[in-house]
């Protein structure tokens, strides 16, 4: 029996005292895969940052996700992620996932900020990730920028403690074979920086509920 999930105890799970993201995050990454930058990098990363957007459904608490446009000059051309986008100018990060949010899905509501997650490296992009937990009441009427986004889906948050949709095969991923593992919503598979970025959410809710 999946339990429903309250704002209560998202909230209890994102200040959790010393709660270690990176092996949570790890639960769901492509193995192998590193996760710090190395040292022969040049300059700096590049800043991005992500929003999780949680609403209320008839089923309980949802997040929003979304299906991008097809695109060939875009590595996440097709896949399923979460709004969010790279950093413009100065903005803070919370800023950068704001924008974005309003600028691919068309969010106007005012976005209430619960908490955040552990910031990712992304190695083929050399993106630092700054991943946000927001909620927003009612759910949203989604307006969407088609030529980013092609669907906004909702998926229940009770899904990321659901095991039966955890999934993983090896794939061929820039000439590398890899293990990556999904999670499973709607037939999609949600995969690489947005699994990892779900599963440290997922980690911490196990904590809050006393699975973990």
């Amino acid at each position: 029996m999946i339990p429903s999930l309250t704002l209560a105890q998202v909230r209890a799970a994102l200040v959790l005292p010393d709660f270690d993201s990176e092996s949570a995050q790890r639960r769901m990454a492509p193995r192998p895969r590193a996760v710090q930058r190395g040292n022969g990098r040049a300059g700096l990363p590049r800043q991005a940052s992500v929003l999780v957007l949680l609403y209320p459904t008839h089923e309980g608490l949802a997040f929003a996700l979304e299906r991008r446009a097809a695109n060939p000059h875009d590595v996440h051309s097709r896949q399923i992620g979460l709004p969010g986008g790279a950093r413009e100018g100065d903005e803070t990060p919370l800023a950068t996932a704001l924008r974005e949010a309003r600028e691919e899905m068309g969010i106007g509501a005012p976005v209430e900020i619960l908490g955040r997650l552990g910031t990712l490296y992304i190695p083929p992009s050399d993106f630092d990730v700054h991943p946000f937990v927001g909620y927003v009441a009612p759910r949203p009427l989604w307006q969407p920028d088609f030529a980013e986004v092609v669907e906004v889906i909702d998926c229940p948050l009770a899904w990321l403690l659901d095991d039966a949709r955890k999934m993983g095969e090896g794939w061929e991923v820039r000439g590398a074979t890899l293990y990556v593992p999904w999670y499973d919503v709607h037939g999609h598979k949600v995969w690489g920086a947005t699994a990892i970025i779900l599963s440290e959410l997922e980690q911490r809710l196990r904590v809050v509920l006393g699975e973990s």
